[in-house]
């Protein structure tokens, strides 16, 4: 396959997931705003954190309330990473190699491009309507993707771009929310105590999951280890890493093994050490700290990943959104 083809297809994946997320944590936001309402954006900001553009917005939104929020992440074409932004690019991905992927896969996210165009008939639904809408319409390309990819090198370079991108969002919410909800001692236990990580669940997609898993009262640690340490909830980190790990297997499918590369090893590090480790552990050791080096990590597979199979890949750099909590630090 053409390393041109091969990046493309993985940045189409990354960005309709990046776009999924973003919808997902908009419309929870929506949803919480109705149960703790405030007159000011604070409450919202921790999105745009999870996004890594806190700079960025701070720049072009000074008043920080809570429709500036939503228009930077929703609307906002000079934001690299908002919905619009991210529908757009990977359109334009998926326009240059049509005779790659599948007619299906070309008229649902042609579709989706152009309905999200100023004066369409979706900006006249309800905020609510709006992201449930996209967040379907991107989960529908998931699987127009799974049904007409043959299961061949495009159907894998487009779940690595996917999975990637995923455990990055778990990780990144996890980490910006876990600290940000543990309430003060006397709201332990509370009413919003609860809704709030209830949210957290429900940004993730996990809440169902998590109920039918954990039969117990929630808790920031049971949450934080479903969300990060499942192994069989396709969105928890170290469901991510094994899947990336076997994905990447596939693509080399080595006749004969041999010493393992960088790629390999790195892969295969990661899926290891995530898989045989403890909650307790990883908070002992400082949760933030620890999800800082998983997000360092994954910056640097997806470098390692792009120097291994997109060397020559002639296209416009694709926007990889921040992996420091630094917000003037950024990856392209």
């Amino acid at each position: 396959m053409l390393s041109r083809v091969a990046d493309s297809l993985y940045w189409i994946n990354r960005f309709i997931e990046r776009a999924e997320n973003i919808s997902r944590f908009l419309e929870v936001s929506n949803a919480m705003a109705l149960d703790n309402p405030s007159g000011n954006g604070e409450p919202w900001l921790p999105l745009i954190d999870a996004n890594g553009d806190r700079q960025h917005f701070d720049q072009s939104y000074p008043r920080r309330s809570s429709k500036d929020v939503r228009d930077f992440l929703l609307l906002d074409l000079d934001n690299p990473n908002s919905i619009v932004s991210c529908i757009s690019n990977a359109r334009e991905n998926a326009r240059q190699i049509r005779d790659v992927i599948s007619t299906e896969m070309w008229e649902h996210i042609n579709d989706l491009f152009w309905s999200l165009q100023n004066g369409e008939v979706l900006w006249r639904e309800p905020d609510q309507e709006q992201l449930r809408t996209i967040r379907r319409g991107c989960q529908l390309f998931y699987g127009i993707t799974d049904v007409t990819l043959s299961r061949d090198q495009a159907w894998l370079f487009s779940r690595l771009g996917r999975l990637i991108e995923r455990a990055d969002k778990t990780s990144r919410i996890v980490d910006v929310k876990y600290f940000l909800l543990l309430p003060v001692p006397s709201a332990v236990g509370g009413v919003l105590d609860e809704l709030q990580w209830i949210a957290l669940l429900r940004t993730a997609g996990a809440y169902q999951m998590y109920r039918q898993s954990v039969q117990q009262a929630i808790s920031p640690i049971s949450v934080a280890r479903f969300l990060l340490l499942d192994p069989i909830f396709p969105r928890s980190v170290r469901f991510c890493l094994q899947e990336i790990n076997d994905t990447l297997q596939r693509i080399q499918h080595k006749p004969i093994p041999g010493s393992p590369d960088d790629l390999e090893c790195l892969s295969g590090q990661l899926v290891a050490k995530w898989s045989y480790v403890r909650i307790e552990s990883l908070i002992d050791r400082g949760l933030h700290e620890v999800i800082d080096q998983l997000q360092t990590d994954l910056n640097q597979l997806h470098g390692l990943i792009q120097k291994s199979y997109f060397p020559t890949a002639d296209l416009t750099p694709q926007v990889l959104s921040t992996i420091s909590t630094d917000p003037s630090c950024s990856l392209s």
